[in-house]
């Protein structure tokens, strides 16, 4: 008659060896510091304004109006990024803020020109390229106050994004 086999002593899912003690904790590597690249930061804060101006004026420009949480997403993307590629410098919330504000202005002067192409004809990058100043002139006297309130609801979105994004 055969013996049943017995299980090696000691705790299999303890991680040390059979029957011995099990291994000490080794805590995770510490993650790289944050760099503090600012050029790196303003960069990245750059381009994530251009894309963010070019996705916010397309949407506006379809549905023909404007919309709180776009700038507020145009804000978030900027100041995220900056301060992702660029650490922790104290002016990067400032420079993203900036850069909102000018995101989301040229994403109103897209989403005019893009409902006048649609109502007039004719392509939107022609009319934003061709027709600048008079666009500028339309959207002087098209603003309204909620025009102003997405600019300042993009810099404090930003400058959110920013802080969040580091701590």
């Amino acid at each position: 008659m055969s013996q049943p086999v017995q299980p090696p002593p000691g705790n299999p899912f303890a991680g040390g060896p059979a029957g011995g003690p099990a291994a000490p904790y080794q805590p995770a590597p510490a993650p790289a510091p944050a760099r503090n690249n600012v050029a790196l930061g303003l960069v990245a804060a750059l381009v994530a304004a251009l894309v963010a101006a070019v996705a916010y004026g397309a949407i506006g420009g379809a549905i023909e109006r404007e919309i709180g949480y776009a700038a507020i997403g145009v804000g978030f993307l900027v100041g995220f990024a900056a301060a992702k590629a660029g650490g922790r410098n104290p002016a990067l919330p400032f420079v993203a803020a900036a850069l909102s504000v000018g995101a989301v202005y040229l994403g109103q002067l897209i989403a005019v020109a893009v409902i006048i192409s649609n109502t007039l004809g004719g392509s939107a990058p022609e009319i934003l390229m061709e027709d600048f100043g008079s666009l500028t002139d339309l959207w002087k006297e098209t603003a309204d106050g909620m025009s102003y309130v997405f600019l300042a609801i993009g810099a404090v979105a930003a400058f959110g994004g920013a802080k969040k994004a580091n701590g």
